[in-house]
C-alpha cells in the first residue's frame, strides 16, 4: 500500500500570524486562492511523495539518526513572498529567517536518507511556510503592490523541539495530515517514569 509522505516541523501560529493571515484572506478574497488551514501550517524538510508502506520503518530509522544531535531551537518567521513570477504567481509563502539549526537538520536528513536510496532535491532548500496556493489573480499589479506592503513584517519567533513524519491524504476539500511518527530533539526526549 502507498502513502504520500513528507517530513516537517509543525508551526503553531501566534496571534500576530493569525491576524495577518486573516487580513490577507479578507484582502484577497476576490482572487482564487486555496488557503492552507492554520492547523496545517508546517515547514517541509523532505517530501517523499507516494511511498510504499513497507519502507516506513527504514525511513523512520534514518530520521531518528538525523535528529539525534539536534537540540530545541528558535526560528524567526517574517515577510511574505510568492513562488512563481509576478506575471504568474503560484504559491504565497512566509519566510523563515536564515537559521543554522534548520540548515544542519536539513543536511542531516539528506545525508541519512541518501543511505537508503533517496537523493537530495536539486533545488536549493528555501525554508518557508506555504499559506496559499494561487489558482487565479484578478489584478496582478494590485496584488503585487499589496504583497509589497506586508513583505517585511516580523511575524513571530517560535521554539521547535520535534519533527514529524506525516502522511498527506488528499480530499475534495484539500489535504489533511496524519502524523505517522514523532521525532523528539535530544533535549526533549520523554522522561522515564522509573
Amino acid at each position: 500500500m502507498q502513502k504520500r509522505l513528507f517530513v516537517a516541523l509543525k508551526i503553531e501560529p501566534n496571534n500576530t500570524f493569525i491576524t495577518l493571515y486573516n487580513n490577507l484572506k479578507d484582502l484577497w478574497q476576490e482572487h482564487t486562492i486555496n488557503w492552507v488551514p492554520l492547523n496545517n501550517i508546517h515547514l517541509t524538510l523532505h517530501f517523499f511523495g507516494e511511498t510504499d508502506e513497507s519502507l516506513i520503518p527504514l525511513i523512520s530509522e534514518q530520521l531518528k539518526k538525523a535528529v539525534h544531535d539536534i537540540s530545541t531551537f528558535e526560528i524567526n518567521i517574517s515577510s511574505f513572498g510568492v513562488f512563481g513570477s509576478s506575471y504568474k504567481p503560484r504559491v504565497i509563502w512566509i519566510k523563515i529567517n536564515p537559521n543554522e539549526n534548520i540548515k544542519v537538520l536539513s543536511q542531516n536528513i539528506s545525508n541519512n536518507l541518501s543511505k537508503i536510496g533517496y537523493t537530495a532535491d536539486r533545488q536549493n532548500f528555501v525554508p518557508h511556510l506555504t499559506i496559499g496556493r494561487i489558482k487565479s489573480i484578478n489584478d496582478k499589479q494590485l496584488f503585487q503592490k499589496q504583497l509589497d506592503e506586508v513583505k517585511c513584517k516580523f511575524i513571530q519567533q517560535t521554539s521547535l523541539h520535534k519533527m514529524y513524519l506525516f502522511e498527506s491524504i488528499l480530499g475534495s476539500k484539500g489535504a489533511s495530515y496524519h502524523i505517522i511518527e514523532t521525532f523528539n530533539f535530544k533535549d526533549h526526549e520523554p522522561k522515564s517514569l522509573l
